[in-house]
């Protein structure tokens, strides 16, 4: 299979959300930075493009203007072991005027949505007793960050 790069349109803040990226995922790194040259649609030696990686999986981030912005029909899955990554990860992409959303899903400062996923839901989801999947689900309906102590205890409520 060819490799795919999630390319990720920003109007002036590729470097600075790159950055950010880097900082909050482990086993992350900017790559490469180009930049604009003269007679380019942006002033010269403005940021073009930023190549980097979150733990091993490529990313490109292009500064092409105003002219288009995220929106959550994509968005990046977290698939976080449990609570303490959860909440690791949910601080940070919330902070600085980041916005929760509900059931896990949250947009950070730069518009760009994310589920922060614990393990315990793929669990639950397959769970063979229908009964204790239908509780969690309704529980997980009614929350932002997830909270898998919650989680389990509406699953196993009877």
């Amino acid at each position: 299979m060819p490799k795919i790069t999630p390319n990720l349109w920003f109007d002036t803040k590729a470097l600075e959300a790159a950055e950010f990226y880097v900082s909050v995922f482990p086993n992350s790194k900017v790559n490469h930075v180009s930049y604009y040259g003269e007679g380019g649609p942006r002033p010269a030696d403005t940021v073009l493009t930023v190549d980097f990686e979150l733990d091993g999986q490529a990313y490109t981030a292009l500064n092409g203007g105003p002219e288009f912005t995220f929106d959550e029909a994509v968005s990046f899955v977290i698939d976080c072991a449990d609570q303490e990554e959860v909440d690791h990860y949910w601080s940070r992409l919330t902070a600085d005027g980041g916005q929760e959303s509900q059931c896990g899903w949250l947009k950070d400062k730069y518009g760009l949505s994310w589920q922060v996923v614990p393990a315990v839901i793929g669990e639950l989801m397959t769970d063979p007793d229908t009964g204790r999947t239908q509780r969690a689900f309704a529980a997980l309906m009614e929350m932002r960050k997830i909270d898998v102590a919650a989680l389990l205890a509406a699953a196993d409520k009877a």
